[in-house]
């Protein structure tokens, strides 16, 4: 595979039950623990843009290639943007993020330039997901400038996503390096799928949906 978007096919297509299920109402209902109220869903949102912010804060700190850690620098900022807004719009003055999402521990523990671009595609289409949950809860509670900030989110989900597989392109030079970039993506995809079935069977809720 020498080919980016054939690459962000494939994984999709490999982990196509994983991401429907991510992207389904139940996901957001095993982020907030059941509570699908404003300030849950608010707070289950900080938690992750925080993740996301010092993962990637991380990557850059220790990462030799250049290209690649300009890419984790800005993908940080925007991170950090990100959970800064939606700091903003807690109720609690003093909320801080405590957890750190099984998505970004698999992360962290990636330390090869390859996997982290592979792994950074996984963790971006697990977002996306996620993320049109999050819209559409705030369109169904009859909130359109909340719901346009995070179709905000969700575009520079977009932007980020065009950034990891030009990156990857210039990083992948073998077949093995394509092939250990895929098994990175589909490594995050399936944490934070292990995450969404290891909380809603806690809650005695079942992960499949509800045809």
């Amino acid at each position: 595979m020498t080919d980016s978007d054939a690459f962000v096919e494939t994984v999709n297509d490999d982990n196509q039950t994983a991401l429907s299920r991510l992207g389904s109402s139940k996901s957001l209902y095993a982020d907030t623990g059941g509570e699908i109220d404003t300030e849950p869903v608010l707070e289950a949102t900080a938690d992750a843009e925080y993740a996301a912010w010092q993962t990637f804060l991380e990557w850059a700190d220790d990462e030799a290639d250049d290209e690649a850690r300009a890419a984790f620098e800005q993908t940080a900022e925007e991170e950090q943007d990100h959970y800064e807004t939606v700091d903003g719009k807690l109720a609690a003055d003093d909320y801080e993020p405590t957890e750190t999402p099984q998505l970004h521990e698999y992360l962290r523990a990636r330390e090869d330039t390859v996997e982290r671009v592979g792994a950074l595609v996984g963790r971006i289409l697990a977002s996306q997901r996620s993320k049109d949950q999050v819209v559409g809860y705030f369109v169904g509670d009859a909130d359109p400038q909340t719901a346009s900030l995070f179709r905000g989110f969700g575009e520079d989900l977009d932007d980020q996503l065009e950034r990891a597989t030009d990156l990857l392109g210039e990083v992948c030079e073998t077949d093995d390096d394509w092939e250990r970039a895929q098994e990175a993506a589909s490594g995050a995809i399936q944490a934070a799928y292990d995450e969404y079935v290891e909380t809603l069977e806690g809650m005695g809720a079942n992960p499949k949906p509800v045809c």
